[in-house]
C-alpha cells in the first residue's frame, strides 16, 4: 500500500448492525485519490440512482485524502459524500478541525454508511476497531453538548463529528460539525445523517499514518513553510477569512439585501463588518490540526443585547456576508450569535443567511406579514428579528419549519410570487461571491458557470472546466482549499503527493485525475436526472437585468458562453452534458462509458 494511505475502508450498514472492512486496490487510490474522488467512485458503482436521499439505500462517507494527517501544509481535511436531500443529486461538504487526522490515526481512510438504525446510535472506532453503540443520551442534545459528552466517556483524544437538533429533524440545510466550530457545510448533508438516526461518530487513534519517504516529506514542509512566510500569511493567520468582509460589502464582491441590492448604497455604514471590530472581540487564536496558517479564532464572550458565550467560534467570511450585507446588518455581535446558533444546531451558515434574507424580502413586499412569521417584524437590518427567526429555523418551530430546508422549498411552501426572490441553484442556496464581480480568487475560471455546472451548484470554492481539474485533485488529497493561494503552489502539492505516497506523481497525471474526478461527481449528478445545464439560474446571479447602480451598475456575466466553452473543451455533449465515450474510455472509465454509451449489437 502507498504511503498516506491506511489501506481500509469501513462499511456500515445501520439497519443490520453489519460492520466490515474493505482494502481496496491501489487503484482506486491512485486514480481518484481520496476525498470526494474516492467517495464519488465509490456512491456510483455500489448506489443505484433514483434512491431516496433520506431512505436507507442512500451513503453517507466521511472520506479523507491522502495528504490528511500528515507533515503536507494544511493535510488536516475531510470530506462528507452523500446524494443530497437539498438538490437531489450530488453531494458533498468539506470541512478541517481535527477529526480527518484522527480517523486515519484510528486505521481507516473513509467510513461508509447506509441502512437506517432503529434507534438513535453513534459509531466508535478505536485504533482498528467499530462498534454501534447506543445514543439515545445525547439525541436532542447540540452538538457542543454531543462534543462535551462523548469526550467525558471516551477521553479528550477522542474525536467527534456530529450533527444537531436541526440534523435530526432532518432540515436540508443541516451540516455535519465537529471540534466546535468546523462544519461540513454544504448540501444539507446533515439531514441524511439525521435520516439514519446516526448522532455521531468517534475516532480515537494513536497511529501515525505511514509515508514512504518521511525525511523527504518533512523536508519539503520546511522549504514550503520557509516560502510562504510573510505579511500575506500574516495577515490571515490574525484576521482569517474575514480579513475582507467590510470591503466586500461595498466593492460588489460580497452579494446584498438578497442579491438585489447595492452595498455602497443599501448598506451605507459597514463599520460593524471591519475586520479591527470583529478583532476587538477575539479571546485567542488557534488552527485546524497542525496547521500553519491558524486562521480560526474564538471570541470573548458577547456583548450588549447578543449574549453569545465565550469560545464562540469567530463567524468566517462567508457566514458574515450571509448574516450580514444579505441581510443589510453590520452588527458583528449580531452575527456572531448568528454563527453561534448554526454551530449549536448544526446549521450550513451560508443557506442559513440566505433564507433569512429571503423572508425579509418577502415580508418587505407584503407576501409574507407578521401573522406567517410568529409576529417577527423581519424588516431589513433588524438584528433581533434575523436572530429570533434563525431561532425558529434551528428548532423548526412555527414559520421556522417552512423555511428549514431551504429557499426552493420555502418558496414553494408560501407560494404567492415568493419564488421570484429565491435565489438558489438547483436547490442550493449560493456561495456569497458575486460571479459578476472579479474577485482575485476566481480568476482563470468562470465563475457564473461553476455556480451553476458543478456537480454540486452554487458553491464558490467549486469551478467548471478544464480550470478546475487541479482544485479537483487538491480537494480530494485532504489538504485545505486555501493552500492553493499561498506561494509555491501547484509544485509544492506535486512534491507531497510524491513524497508521501511513494508513487512518482506529476502535475499532468494529477490534473487527469482532478478531470476523472470532475467527470465521476457529474456522472452521479447526471444518473440522478439533473442536466446541470438545464438548472435554472436567477437573474439576480448572472445580473439580468444589470444593477442600475454602485460598482457593478450595468454588469452582466455571459453564463451560456462560459458553459458551452467549457463543454467543448471537456468534451462534453453540449446539450446532454454526456463525456463522449471517448473521453470516458480515456479517463479509464470504462463502466460509465457502457453506461452512458452502450454499443448496439451488430
Amino acid at each position: 500500500m502507498a504511503g498516506g494511505y491506511t489501506g481500509k475502508l469501513l462499511f456500515v450498514d445501520l439497519s443490520t448492525r453489519d460492520i466490515r472492512e474493505e482494502s481496496p486496490e491501489d487503484g482506486l487510490y491512485r486514480d481518484f485519490i481520496g476525498g470526494y474522488g474516492t467517495g464519488a467512485r465509490i456512491l456510483y458503482s455500489r448506489q443505484k440512482g433514483g434512491v431516496d436521499p433520506l431512505g436507507p439505500e442512500n451513503t453517507l462517507g466521511l472520506v479523507t485524502g491522502p495528504l490528511t494527517g500528515t507533515p503536507a501544509t494544511t493535510g488536516c481535511r475531510f470530506v462528507a459524500v452523500s446524494k443530497s436531500p437539498l438538490t437531489g443529486s450530488w453531494g458533498d461538504a468539506n470541512s478541517g478541525g481535527y477529526f480527518g487526522p484522527s480517523l486515519k490515526s484510528a486505521g481507516y481512510d473513509a467510513v461508509f454508511f447506509t441502512g437506517i438504525s432503529e434507534k438513535p446510535v453513534y459509531l466508535l472506532v478505536n485504533n482498528g476497531r467499530a462498534e454501534i453503540k447506543s445514543a439515545s443520551r445525547i439525541w436532542g442534545k447540540s452538538t457542543f453538548e454531543t462534543d462535551e459528552l462523548l469526550q467525558d466517556e471516551h477521553g479528550k483524544a477522542a474525536r467527534v463529528v456530529s450533527i444537531g437538533p436541526a440534523g435530526e429533524k432532518l432540515s436540508r440545510i443541516a451540516c455535519l460539525m465537529n471540534h466546535g466550530g468546523n462544519a461540513a457545510g454544504r448540501s444539507g448533508l446533515g439531514a441524511v445523517m439525521g435520516s439514519k438516526r446516526l448522532k455521531a461518530v468517534v475516532v480515537i487513534g494513536d497511529r501515525e499514518v505511514a509515508l514512504a519517504d518521511a525525511a523527504r516529506t518533512n523536508e519539503i514542509k520546511r522549504e514550503h513553510l520557509a516560502k510562504i512566510k510573510g505579511p500575506g500569511l500574516e495577515g490571515f493567520h490574525h484576521y482569517g477569512t474575514s480579513v475582507h468582509t467590510a470591503e466586500s460589502a461595498h466593492s460588489g464582491d460580497t452579494p446584498v439585501k438578497n442579491w438585489g441590492g447595492v452595498g455602497v448604497i443599501d448598506l451605507p455604514d459597514v463599520s460593524g463588518l471591519d475586520r479591527e471590530v470583529m478583532d476587538a472581540r477575539v479571546a485567542n487564536r488557534h488552527g485546524c490540526w497542525r496547521c500553519p496558517i491558524a486562521c480560526r479564532a474564538i471570541l470573548k464572550e458577547g456583548a450588549g443585547s447578543f449574549r453569545y458565550p465565550a469560545g464562540t467560534d469567530r463567524p468566517e467570511y462567508e457566514t458574515a456576508a450571509a448574516f450580514g450585507a444579505m441581510c443589510l446588518n453590520s452588527d458583528f455581535e449580531a452575527i456572531a450569535m448568528a454563527n453561534h446558533i448554526c454551530n449549536l444546531y448544526g446549521l450550513d451558515t451560508i443557506s442559513a443567511g440566505t433564507i433569512v434574507a429571503f423572508a425579509m424580502e418577502c415580508y418587505e413586499h407584503g407576501i409574507i406579514t407578521g401573522g406567517d412569521t410568529d409576529g417577527i417584524e423581519l424588516r431589513w437590518g433588524n438584528p433581533p428579528a434575523m436572530i429570533a427567526l434563525l431561532e425558529k429555523i434551528a428548532r423548526r418551530e412555527g414559520f421556522g419549519d417552512v423555511l428549514a430546508d431551504g429557499v426552493k422549498m420555502a418558496a414553494a411552501r408560501i407560494g404567492r410570487g415568493a419564488e421570484a426572490f429565491a435565489v438558489h441553484i438547483g436547490g442550493q442556496e449560493l456561495g456569497l461571491h458575486d460571479p459578476k464581480f472579479d474577485f482575485p480568487f476566481f480568476r482563470g475560471t468562470p465563475t457564473s458557470a461553476k455556480y451553476a455546472m458543478d456537480a454540486a451548484p452554487g458553491r464558490h470554492t467549486a469551478g467548471f472546466g478544464p480550470t478546475q481539474f487541479f482544485g479537483y485533485a487538491l480537494n480530494s488529497s485532504g489538504v485545505c482549499l486555501h493552500s492553493n493561494t499561498l506561494p509555491g503552489m501547484p509544485e509544492f502539492f506535486v512534491r507531497f503527493m510524491s513524497a508521501v505516497t511513494g508513487w512518482d506523481r506529476s502535475l499532468e497525471e494529477l490534473l487527469q485525475c482532478g478531470e476523472r474526478i470532475g467527470t465521476m461527481r457529474h456522472v452521479f449528478t447526471l444518473r440522478e436526472g439533473d442536466n446541470p445545464i438545464e438548472r435554472p439560474v436567477h437573474g439576480r446571479i448572472t445580473g439580468r437585468p444589470p444593477l442600475p447602480e454602485g460598482p457593478l451598475a450595468g454588469v452582466s456575466t455571459d453564463i451560456d458562453g462560459q458553459s458551452l466553452d467549457n463543454l467543448d473543451a471537456l468534451d462534453w455533449d453540449r446539450v446532454t452534458t454526456r463525456p463522449s465515450r471517448r473521453k470516458l474510455l480515456e479517463l479509464g472509465l470504462k463502466d460509465v462509458a457502457g453506461e452512458l454509451w452502450p454499443l448496439r449489437p451488430g
